[in-house]
Formats: C-alpha cells, structure tokens, sequence
C-alpha cells in the first residue's frame, strides 16, 4: 500500500496543503495518520477520499456540505458530476482518480462520455493528452507508481486502437502512402498510435510495423511498400548512437522517402536534418502538415 505526504495530495488534488489542513481541522473530513515525529502521511484511502471531494468542491459544492454527506453519496455525486461536467478540470480530475482507484469502468464511462460528445480527436487532443501531461509529471515526482500508470496507458491504448479500427483503409491512385515505425529502444507507444489515427482519419494509407525496428527492418518493409513518406519518433535516450548520427544514417538509407521525425530527443537535441527529413517539433505542426497534405491531394 502507497503512502502519501500532504504536499502529494496537493500535487494530485490540486488543493493546497494549507487548505487540506483547515478542513482536517474544521471539519473533519480526514484524520491522517502519523509518524512517530509527527509527520502527516495517507494511504490509498485516504488520497481517493480527498480527490472525491475536491472535485465535488471545485465544482461548487461547499466544503460544509461535504462534511455531512457520507462517502456512498460522494461517490455518487462525483459520478453524476463527471458525465456531466465536460470542463477541462473536472474530467482531469475524474480521469486521475479512475486512475488512483484503478477503476476501469469508471475511466471508460469518463472517456466514452467525451468521445460521444467531442468526438475521438478532439477527446485525444483535449481530454487525454493534457492528462498524460499531468500523469508524468505525477510519475516524476513519485506521487503515482508504475502499476497506476501502466493500467491507465493500457486502457487507453485499446481506445485509440478501436479508434483506428473504426476508420476505413484507403487506396488508390494518388492516396499518400505513411510508412510508421518505432527505432530500436523506444517505448512510447500511446503517440505513435494516435498519429496512425490521425493519418489514417485523414484518408492516407498507414502501414505501422511497430515498435523496435532496426534500419535493415525497414529497408526490407519500404522494399515491399514503397511509401511516399517515413514517419518515426525519438522520445528515449539513444543509448547506442548519437541521435543525430542515427537520423543521418535514416536520411541516406532512405533518400528516395519524404521523412517526418518528431520526439523529444530529436527537440531537445536540436538535430539538424538532412534534406529529405522534416522535424515536427508539435502536435500542432503535425496537424498543420497534413492538412496541408490534404489540400494538396
């Protein structure tokens, strides 16, 4: 079982310390535990307690009124609140703690929800991808453990997986043709597939080989598929090359592919592309380039 100082409920509840310490104090709401000196720390429970109620308090149920209510009707206060309030804060805070309770229903019910009223891109853009910012940011400063994290990327990984299943393949003349992979060592995965979905939402032809590829991989798939264009990304350390040495090696492999490279490392590094590679330092300027693409097809 995790423990938890005040300052991680902050971070996860994003109620401040000094305010966690008034409510203890006035009404109740927690008894925290403590150390032989006196330190407060918390448990699983106590953590999922106080994300319940600083939801139901940001969206403006006073802490008073908390106070008296008992956790079956917070609970169901906080599920009535999470499939109808779509603002930003609320669904970050429902998500994470679907997330802390590793409650799969309670995550798909959130994201569902969303998706039927947003819509699966603007889901991803609006919902998802500012709470996998929040989730590393919890997972840096050790407020989450990798189980949490692991069980959150799975689930949604299988949605955006459906997501691309849903869309239909495009062929034919004239249709870009996207050849995906991940380099050897790289494991972000959840980015990967949502471009696929993008791309393929967008009517390109996707072929995704997956995760490890070596570059005699992927010479053997662009010989089989001849793609119009090579779409990767470098998010991880490069441990055997430098990463600008593996994108030059990229470029004169492959001189013949339009090449899209994005990741952190490649941003972080500031490598310098050869001629046929374009660096996509954002999501933004993905979306740019391939509406762009589109208007020209």
């Amino acid at each position: 079982m995790a423990v938890y100082s005040i300052k991680d409920l902050e971070k996860l509840s994003g109620i401040k310390a000094h305010t966690l310490r008034v409510w203890e104090q006035r009404y109740g709401i927690i008894e925290p535990n403590r150390t032989k000196t006196n330190i407060r720390y918390y448990r699983d429970d106590d953590l999922k307690f106080i994300l319940n109620i600083a939801l139901l308090n940001k969206n403006g149920i006073k802490i008073s009124k908390i106070a008296m209510m008992s956790k079956d009707e917070i609970a169901e206060k906080v599920a009535a609140i999470s499939e109808i309030n779509f603002e930003y804060g609320t669904q970050l805070d429902a998500l994470t703690i679907s997330m802390i309770e590793m409650d799969e229903y309670k995550f798909d019910r959130i994201v569902s929800t969303n998706i039927q009223q947003l819509g699966f891109e603007r889901t991803m853009l609006e919902i998802i991808y500012p709470f996998l910012d929040k989730l590393s940011i919890l997972w840096l400063t050790g407020s989450i453990n990798p189980v949490q994290e692991n069980f959150m990327s799975y689930l949604i990984r299988q949605k955006i997986i459906v997501a691309i299943d849903k869309e239909p393949l495009a062929s034919g003349k004239g249709v870009p043709k996207f050849l995906i992979y991940l380099p050897e060592g790289e494991k972000q995965e959840l980015s990967m597939l949502f471009m696929h979905y993008l791309l393929k939402s967008r009517q390109n032809h996707v072929i995704y080989i997956g995760q490890d590829i070596t570059l005699a991989d992927l010479r053997d798939a662009c010989n089989i598929h001849h793609p119009d264009f090579i779409f990767t990304m470098i998010t991880e350390t490069f441990t055997r090359e430098p990463v600008q040495k593996y994108v030059d090696r990229l470029a004169s492999n492959f001189k013949d592919c339009h090449i899209l490279l994005s990741g952190y490392q490649v941003i972080a590094q500031e490598v310098h592309p050869p001629q046929n590679i374009s660096v996509l330092h954002s999501l933004d300027q993905a979306l740019a380039f391939l509406a762009g693409l589109r208007q020209r097809n």
